[in-house]
């Protein structure tokens, strides 16, 4: 058994990372910016020691390593980041049909960004962008008062109150909703730039979003990876798991703390990106089985894959304009996520 879990997690890592390099290759050399793909690579090469001078000029040479680069690694980190918590919580609650945004981390970050926005219009000069703060506070301050109320509710850890752990975020999202449209109301000159933060965008300030977010990445990637085996022991009951020494209370706390982290990162520098942490762990799972051991890194590798050809989409299907990425990845979750309410009911 244990050869066959390491089999398949060699084989989707592996896969998973071939994957990611080649879309990351693609969408490094596609762009409106016009510059020619033999040139971006040249001068990628030319920074390595025998690789002769770069082609490009000064502006160009900007362009590539100041926003196209940037740019491409925040897709990966962002995506990697929603697949991997996603999977996560969906181990967590035991349930395929829980998404990043469970427990009013959307709500508590779009509510965040709205109060900079409306309030702070100038704030995009300042040395330190308040607004993926903004979000990040009030992401984790949704979740915290989520998670407080389901606590007070009953044990967290029963499965039948992880149910009012999931009701207790939908009403925080609900009453942070109200709240950020009240402020919307009150700054009617920016609810364009509100609507837009809400569809998602990975327009980044240089390394900047990279930088701010990679930290918090780090730790929810460990602590998850940590507890990938602690998640298989979950997934067959907590009865079960009990007799085996496990406590799901308390792994479940932890779990859900370090993806609500890692969520309120990726919202805080990309908006309201949906259905990657929905579609991507069920995708693992019909290719490589349901051990978290395998599924949480290869949901972070096939994420990343997904938002950096979604980006890719998002800024060159309408060129010069840009499509918001939220749509784009809308357009393949919405039907996916149908698909699997139909399959289930099948069953």
């Amino acid at each position: 058994m244990n050869l066959r879990v390491t089999t398949k997690s060699s084989l989707a890592i592996s896969l998973g990372f071939t994957l990611l390099v080649v879309a990351s290759i693609v969408s490094l050399s596609l762009g409106a910016a016009g510059v020619p793909v033999l040139d971006v690579w040249r001068d990628v090469l030319s920074h390595l020691p025998g690789f002769g001078r770069s082609p490009l000029d000064e502006l160009s040479a900007a362009v590539l390593w100041d926003l196209r680069i940037p740019r491409v690694v925040l897709s990966a980190l962002v995506g990697a980041g929603l697949g991997m918590c996603g999977s996560a919580y969906q181990g967590a609650f035991r349930n395929p049909l829980v998404d990043p945004f469970l427990l009013g981390a959307a709500a508590g970050a779009g509510l965040g960004a709205t109060l900079v926005i409306v309030y702070l219009p100038g704030s995009k000069d300042w040395p330190v962008r308040p607004l993926p703060l903004a979000a990040f506070v009030g992401a984790l301050s949704a979740v915290a008062i989520s998670y407080g109320v389901g606590h007070f509710a009953g044990s967290v850890g029963e499965r039948r109150d992880a149910s009012r752990l999931v009701l207790s975020g939908v009403a925080v999202a609900s009453f942070f909703t109200a709240i950020q449209t009240f402020v919307q109301q009150q700054g009617n000159d920016n609810l364009r730039l509100v609507y837009s933060w809400i569809l998602g965008g990975l327009t980044t300030s240089g390394w900047s979003d990279v930088l701010l977010v990679l930290p918090y990445l780090i730790v929810t990637a460990v602590v998850l990876l940590m507890h990938g085996r602690l998640l298989d022991v979950l997934s067959v009951g907590d009865d079960e798991a009990r007799t085996l020494g496990v406590s799901p209370s308390r792994v479940r706390l932890v779990v859900v703390i370090a993806a609500s982290v890692g969520t309120a990162a990726c919202v805080s520098v990309s908006g309201l990106v949906s259905f990657v942490g929905l579609v991507v762990p069920h995708v693992v799972r019909l290719l490589f089985g349901s051990t978290y051991r395998t599924n949480l890194p290869a949901s972070a590798l096939f994420g990343a894959t997904f938002l950096v050809l979604a980006d890719l989409v998002s800024r060159t299907l309408t060129a010069p304009a840009e499509l918001p990425i939220g749509v784009v990845t809308a357009f393949v979750g919405a039907p996916f996520f149908a698909w699997l309410l139909v399959r289930g009911r099948s069953r």
